[in-house]
This record gives C-alpha cells, sequence and structure tokens, in this order.
C-alpha cells in the first residue's frame, strides 16, 4: 500500500501540537533526569521495576515513563519490559562528556519553570518574572536561598562550560598570560580547559562565595592546586587582578548599564597589555535558526538580560573604554575579545 503523505495542514498541525505539549516533554526528561534513568540502563539495570526498586519510585508509574521515554527517541525495547538507551538518552548520564543531566534539571526546577509560566508577563512588561514568582530581586537572590537549587545551576552551567571548554580553549591565545581568571566561573570548567592546553597558565574563578567552593574542589581534583586560586565576591563591587579575564555566560544575564558596569570593574584591574574575552551566544540575522533566539527568550523571563548582536556587543565595550580585537567561533558560542581603548 502507499503511503499518503500528509497535507501541508496536517504537517502545520501535528508540528504545533509538538511545541504547545512542549513543556509536557520537558517534565519527562527532567524526571529521567532525576531519576538517573540514563545511569541504571548504563549499567545494566534495564526494566522499570529495578529501577524503580533503586531509586523509590512508584514500579508502574516507572514503566508508564520508560514507555514515554521510548517514544521520544530516549531508549527501545524489544519486548517492552527490558529497555535499551540509545545515545540520545546518553547525555543524561551524569558524567558523560556531553552531559546535559543538571542541565534539564535545573531548567525545569522552580527556579526557572515558575517564572517561564508567567512568560507572557515578561513580554506586556520587558521585565523579568523572578520577583512576581519568588518574591526576590533576581534569579540570584533565589538561589542564595535554595542552596539545592543552586548546586544543581551551578553543575547545569558546568554541563554546558564542559562541552564547550575544550572549543573556547583552542581560540584564547594564553601565551604569555599570567592569570587567567574565569569571572563567574562556577566550576571553572572553562579555565581548567585553558590551563589543560597551557601547563604554565595559571588560572582562578571569582564568583559568589557559595559557588567557589565546587571550582576549589574540582581544580584540586585535576591536580590543579599549585596554579589555581579561587575567590569570592560580587563583579558588581570590584575584581581580582588578572591579565585575561573570561566572561562566559556573564553579559547576557544583565542589562545594558549593569554590563558595562562589569566591563569597567574588569578594564579598572586588567594587568598592563591584558585582555578580556566575552564567551556568549551572538544573534544572527532574523529567521536564523538556532540558541540564541530561544536564549534571548530565556534571559528576557529569567533575568531582564538579552542575547546581542555583535555591533550590541562594541557599544558596552565602547560605553566601557574597551575596543574589540577579534571575535571567533568556539562550537555554539563566539569568543569576542577586547582590550582597553589607548
Amino acid at each position: 500500500m502507499t503511503a499518503v503523505r500528509p497535507s501541508p495542514a496536517a504537517q502545520d498541525y501535528d508540528r504545533m501540537m509538538g511545541m504547545v505539549t512542549g513543556f509536557w516533554v520537558t517534565q519527562v526528561v527532567r524526571a529521567a533526569a532525576l531519576y538517573n534513568v540514563a545511569d541504571h540502563l548504563a549499567a545494566g539495570t534495564d526494566t522499570a521495576e529495578a529501577i524503580a526498586e533503586a531509586e523509590s519510585t512508584d514500579p508502574d508509574a516507572t514503566r508508564r515513563l520508560l514507555r514515554t521515554c521510548a517514544s521520544l527517541g530516549l531508549m527501545t525495547s524489544e519486548d517492552g519490559r527490558h529497555f535499551t538507551g540509545t545515545s540520545l538518552l546518553s547525555t543524561l548520564q551524569e558524567d558523560a562528556p556531553h552531559s546535559l543531566r543538571h542541565f534539564a534539571i535545573s531548567q525545569s526546577a522552580p527556579g526557572h519553570w515558575l517564572p517561564w509560566g508567567r512568560f507572557p508577563e515578561a513580554v506586556r512588561t520587558g521585565r523579568h518574572q523572578v520577583t512576581a514568582a519568588h518574591g526576590e530581586a533576581n534569579i540570584f537572590d533565589y538561589f542564595a536561598q535554595h542552596l539545592d537549587e543552586a548546586s544543581s545551576f551551578t553543575e547545569s552551567m558546568s554541563n554546558l562550560s564542559r562541552a564547550s571548554a575544550l572549543d573556547i580553549a583552542a581560540v584564547l591565545d594564553t601565551k604569555g598570560v599570567t592569570l587567567a581568571l574565569d569571572i563567574g566561573g562556577a566550576g571553572g570548567d572553562v579555565v581548567r580547559a585553558m590551563m589543560r592546553a597551557n601547563p604554565e597558565l595559571n588560572g582562578g574563578v571569582f564568583d559568589l562565595p557559595h559557588i567557589v567552593p565546587a571550582a576549589a574542589a574540582a581544580a584540586k581534583a585535576e591536580g590543579f592546586e599549585g596554579r589555581f586560586t579561587t575567590v569570592g565576591g560580587d563583579f558588581f563591587d570590584s575584581v581580582p587582578p588578572a591579565d585575561l579575564y573570561v566572561l562566559k555566560y556573564i553579559l547576557h544575564d544583565w542589562e545594558d548599564a549593569d554590563c558595562v558596569r562589569i566591563l569597567r570593574n574588569c578594564r579598572t584591574h586588567l594587568a598592563e597589555g591584558g585582555r578580556i574575552a566575552v564567551v556568549d551566544h551572538l544573534v544572527g540575522d532574523t529567521g536564523q535558526p538556532g540558541l540564541a533566539p530561544l536564549m534571548d527568550m530565556n534571559m528576557l523571563d529569567m533575568t531582564g538580560g538579552r542575547e546581542r548582536q555583535l555591533a550590541e556587543c562594541d557599544a558596552l565595550f565602547s560605553a566601557a573604554g574597551l575596543r574589540r580585537i577579534a571575535v571567533t567561533p568556539a562550537g555554539a558560542f563566539a569568543v569576542i575579545e577586547a582590550r582597553p581603548t589607548p
């Protein structure tokens, strides 16, 4: 029998249905991540009953979860009882090189989930919805009161950094750099990749006081403690001296005036001949697919920040007394380097 191709109207209907129910998928993935389904299947624990016993979940609900995961391409099953994870599911393994486990958990947890439920208000007002959803001035104040969620968010940033750190280290020339400081660097994945690429490089992380212990522990585990430093503080107040500052996923969190303040603090303490490297998504032409436009909506709703076009980045640099000297693709990101204006 010849298959009948769905009409354009039917295809649009199915595509829109997938968009409307996308948040269902988000929470299915969250449950799979929370209950370590990927790691269980990789270790040979391959039935709903066994996973439910290990995770203290309801066996029937767990079976239905696995069946749904199979329909999403996360696993396969020959008999409906024993499951095998796919390469897609492996991105939810805890220690996978390209793990997104903690990103899946943190983005669907209350800190992000509840403000996103108010997204139309963000569009109506142009203001982030964290205060309305949580009663906090910003998402970082919320995390300071919810340390478990803060830990998951920090790990989620490490998920994103770990996957791109090698790309960033490959394009950032650190020859002759005495100290590279990762500003707001969370677990320090980017600067540690730079230190691996350059055994002479000293590196460090400057972040909020409750964040930096994770970076120190990660550096010690890698044997870097002799040339790695951590400092707790607030980059709106000041930053420690260095001759290379890396700001990955930092400026997109903030409005223009806040970004200029951060950049000016870096410029003030930048060593002679030093430079600043901003790592963010760049927004392309209207209609260009990719993560950047969606991340821009996330910033609108969650922080009041934005993803920027290159000209907008240049305007921030100029206002902070800097000038762009290079822009280089690094995986999904752009590395935008700047020096003080003469």
